[in-house]
């Protein structure tokens, strides 16, 4: 095994420890390490002797840098910055030579995506997305049950309701700004979007019947699905079961019945860095239909809910 060298861009963020874990476990080097905030004492416990920056434009240099020689030089820079720079972190990477890693959304509009075909083309780097419910244990078994009953045009009933508490910080930072972050759905949705979409097959239809700050719900309807959605991260929504219990309530169901997958996510990560790295991952076009799905949902303006699309949460809520 060839051992490659790594950036990261995003190093103190939430999600970052995971892709440090990863490379860290695959025996590859976290070479160089970017993020304006200094709170990045966990790369002690990970690579000791990463370089590490909080100016951009430092970091970048450094980069150029480590290009002059075969053996510095970037294979790899996995983003994990705001959504709202994504785009220019990963064209960024690809201008020096690297290929991208980046974690969810990709990146938030359909034309970001289309410029980031176009600098794949320009340069010949790739870019992959961690799209880590592709790699769930229990969402590849699911996969396989389903390919008979969707190969013969059955239409699944299904309900997503994906409720993850947040306190008052959560609105006053940059996933609170739905210029920075595409706003909810886009933030804690889109992952779940394209699970879906990898499930079912095309999307065909999207309505939103509900959008505030802080919840959303609308249908979904894909080749072999009809899908209620709803998405919360407020802890009043929680159902009464999970009050008191749980600060996060995920629940899928297909055909009334429940898809357990609560656990494993603790190395999706490692999983989908090893397919990348084996020649496999998710690139641009697996991304396009989750973007264009929140993109449209963030755009759109919330009509009224026909009775058997509407989502058993927001029911409860509209009927106060």
């Amino acid at each position: 095994m060839t051992r490659k060298n790594f950036a990261i861009v995003g190093a103190s963020g939430y999600i970052a420890p995971r892709h440090m874990k990863a490379i860290k476990e695959l025996e590859h080097n976290l070479s160089v390490a970017y993020d304006p905030n200094d709170s990045v004492g966990i790369i002690d416990s990970i690579s000791p002797d990463t370089m590490f920056f909080t100016e951009f434009e430092l970091y970048e240099d450094h980069c150029w840098r480590l290009k002059r020689s075969e053996k510095s030089s970037l294979d790899y820079v996995a983003v994990c910055s705001p959504n709202y720079l994504h785009h220019s972190h990963i064209v960024s990477a690809m201008r020096f030579g690297a290929d991208v890693i980046s974690e969810k959304p990709l990146v938030t509009t359909i034309e970001d995506l289309e410029d980031l075909k176009r600098v794949e083309e320009e340069t010949g780097q790739r870019v992959f997305n961690i799209l880590q419910l592709r790699c769930h244990n229990s969402i590849k078994a699911l996969k396989e049950e389903l390919t008979p009953a969707n190969e013969a045009g059955k239409k699944h009933e299904v309900e997503l309701t994906y409720i993850t508490s947040r306190g008052r910080w959560y609105l006053g930072s940059w996933k609170g700004d739905v210029r920075r972050s595409g706003g909810l759905a886009t933030n804690i949705g889109v992952h779940f979007f394209d699970m879906l979409h990898h499930l079912f097959g095309e999307l065909q239809k999207n309505h939103l019947h509900y959008q505030t700050a802080t919840k959303s719900a609308g249908y979904l309807e894909y080749e072999n699905a009809r899908v209620k959605w709803f998405l919360s991260i407020d802890s009043d929504d929680l159902p009464p079961e999970a009050k008191q219990k749980q600060t996060t309530y995920r629940s899928i169901t297909v055909g009334g019945k429940e898809i357990e997958f609560s656990g494993g996510f603790t190395d999706l990560h490692t999983v989908s860095y090893k397919e990348v790295l084996e020649g496999g991952g998710y690139g641009i076009e697996d991304a396009r239909t989750c973007i264009e799905a929140v993109e449209n949902i963030r755009n759109a303006v919330p009509g009224i809910a026909v009775d058997n699309e509407i989502h058993p949460f927001l029911r409860s809520i509209l009927e106060g």
